[in-house]
């Protein structure tokens, strides 16, 4: 039986694309694996990390934040290696399903290689797999679109990130009971083993779909010639800029995975007749999500559209202050620990909530942003560009915790000084961003579409 070939331009339909399931189905089943390795890494790190005698070889509370923020980092800089990989040399299916593999044996690797070894070759596959796929997984929801149904763009990367949150949410709860309850030895093997077979089964789903997807083949010399060329510099240059403010909106984001797990750990965790665990915490931010999402697209843009229609971009600067205020909440909560006071979980919670909201603003806009704004052979270069934010906003809050000490290896900023130190920064930088918004000029790139005018 011959190959049977693949579809390599969007079909002319006006309604979904038939690749589309698959792939929110892999991104939930995949997203449940980084986030449920994720959920439990600081913690591993603080509370059961052991050498391979079973003795323990515990990092403190600042060294375990700055590998965690260092991974995070990496995650976020391999974006660009697979973006290349893509546009240029393989197309995005082949690279999303040979770095997928990659991505599996760093789970196995957490799983079952101990101490720090394992620690380390685990994380290093992680960031190559998960960080190499995620320009071409988001850039490939958009190439399944044509003219007829370009209009359904923006409720398709709004529910590519509803899956997301979807399979983190799912991640949070269950994963840190996984490690608590398993013990110190079983524990991390189970808890870092069951991501791995998740993202084994979003590799198998992403491969299901190979008949429904729409193939844009690599582009080889025609990448290279339009990444150099008048209008590619143009692209990027047009939003460096702007992503200049979106890297410090991830300094602050992606702490609450190590210094808000902390401070959870001092609160009175009791909510809802349930004591907590503190890694559990970060499950209201996918819940919260799944509420915004709609929330926004349905009720709160078409009210505010009547009065006055936010342009991607005044939403972006919108996120940007809701997150600095989220950071406000932490650093008086903070206060009030460092005095004595054990403050209840729900000021924490109350963070969360502003922080989505600013998330939901400033991700869920900023993806679908890049991808129209991006030439056609350039989605995926575009998009780890955009990717390359996380790593330069996680480098810098790595840094801030290796380098601002002081001759005994003390933080100079701790305590409530930490978190008002990053309300600062976020504060100055949205007030950048509103500037440098203001005189952006782009243009929409759709898919086999001629350019379009206007952003």
């Amino acid at each position: 039986m011959g190959h049977r070939p693949y579809l390599t331009a969007p079909q002319p339909l006006s309604t979904m694309p038939p690749g589309i399931p698959y792939i929110v189905g892999n991104e939930a089943a995949e997203r449940f694996s980084f986030y449920g390795m994720k959920a439990i890494l600081t913690i591993y790190m603080i509370k059961y990390l052991r050498d391979w005698d079973g003795a323990p070889a515990y990092l403190g509370e600042n060294q375990a934040a700055a590998v965690y923020h260092t991974f995070s980092a990496a995650v976020y800089a391999f974006p660009l290696l697979g973006a290349v990989l893509s546009d240029w040399l393989w197309g995005k299916y082949p690279t999303i399903l040979w770095l997928s593999i990659v991505y599996c044996l760093g789970h196995a690797a957490l799983a079952l290689i101990p101490a720090s070894l394992g620690l380390f070759i685990g994380l290093a596959l992680i960031a190559i797999g998960s960080g190499g796929i995620k320009p071409c997984v988001s850039a490939h929801v958009g190439d399944q679109f044509g003219s007829q149904n370009q209009h359904l763009v923006t409720a398709v990367f709004g529910w590519f990130y509803f899956s997301i949150n979807f399979g983190s949410f799912f991640a949070y709860q269950f994963n840190p009971v996984i490690l608590d309850r398993g013990g110190p030895h079983w524990g991390p093997h189970l808890a870092f083993g069951l991501p791995g077979v998740l993202m084994c089964i979003a590799t198998f789903v992403f491969w299901l779909g190979r008949h429904r997807f729409v193939h844009i083949p690599p582009g080889g010399t025609a990448f290279l010639r339009e990444s150099f060329g008048a209008e590619g510099r143009s692209a990027i240059l047009r939003l460096l800029p702007l992503y200049a403010f979106v890297s410090v909106f991830w300094a602050l984001y992606d702490q609450t995975g190590s210094t808000w797990v902390v401070q959870a750990e001092k609160m009175d965790r009791h909510w809802l007749g349930i004591e907590w665990l503190s890694s559990q915490v970060g499950a209201v931010n996918p819940i919260l999500v799944m509420v915004f999402i709609p929330m926004f697209n349905y009720v709160v843009f078409p009210i505010t559209d009547r009065i006055w229609k936010l342009s991607p971009l005044g939403k972006v600067a919108i996120g940007f202050f809701l997150t600095a205020g989220s950071f406000a909440v932490v650093a008086v909560t903070q206060s009030w620990i460092d005095r004595g006071l054990t403050p209840s979980i729900v000021w924490q919670l109350l963070a969360y909530a502003i922080l989505t909201a600013g998330e939901v603003l400033v991700y869920g806009t900023c993806l679908e942003f890049s991808y129209t704004q991006a030439p056609n052979r350039m989605k995926s270069i575009i998009m780890a560009i955009f990717l390359s934010t996380v790593a330069i906003g996680n480098s810098l809050t790595a840094l801030i915790n290796y380098y601002l000490v002081d001759e005994s290896g003390r933080p100079l900023f701790e305590g409530a000084k930490y978190f008002w130190l990053f309300t600062a920064m976020m504060a100055v930088a949205s007030l950048g961003f509103l500037v440098v918004a203001a005189t952006y000029r782009g243009k929409t790139y759709i898919q086999h579409e001629e350019s379009l005018p206007g952003a």
